[in-house]
């Protein structure tokens, strides 16, 4: 996992809320613990794709793809979707989409029928693989948490 961040890091410095030095500096137990406590639950959910072996992109432990799911404390039906990415090999493959679906199952298991994302404004590859996804532009923006001079705009779906 923690050379999967670095990755995302790397490839999308923009899309997460931390920077490549930060996360290379955190000792490999940090990395561990902190999956261990958002793994999965009824509150955080974290979905990985591991092609084992046998499958394509592999060998097993090269982690391909990373999606999270948490609940949003002021609206009870809604699942924040957080940390997507997928490794630039598999883009385009429809790893998006089964990352995105294991997120909106749980969501729907949790009792939440409603997914919501941000993306920064001007990444248009990812605005268009989510409208493909069947997330809708609500027009809301926001700043960006870490960026300030940056924008987010939020889309939305059923899960």
């Amino acid at each position: 996992m923690r050379a999967l961040r670095l990755e995302m890091l790397a490839d999308a410095p923009l899309a997460f809320l931390e920077t490549l030095a930060d996360a290379a500096a955190r000792p490999h137990a940090d990395y561990a613990a902190r999956i261990a406590s958002v793994a999965v639950g009824r509150h955080t959910a974290q979905f990985v794709a591991d092609p084992g072996a046998d499958r394509p992109g592999g060998p097993a432990g090269r982690l391909l793809g990373h999606a999270g799911g948490t609940v949003a404390p002021d609206e009870p039906g809604l699942t924040v979707v957080y940390a997507v990415y997928v490794t630039p090999q598999r883009r385009g493959t429809g790893l998006l989409a089964e990352l995105v679906d294991a997120v909106a199952g749980w969501s729907r298991e949790c009792g939440r029928p409603e997914l919501m994302l941000e993306v920064v404004v001007g990444n248009d590859r990812a605005y268009r693989a989510y409208q493909k996804l069947g997330f809708v532009d609500t027009g809301v923006r926001v700043p960006h948490p870490v960026i300030p001079a940056l924008c987010e705009l939020q889309m939305r779906r059923p899960a």
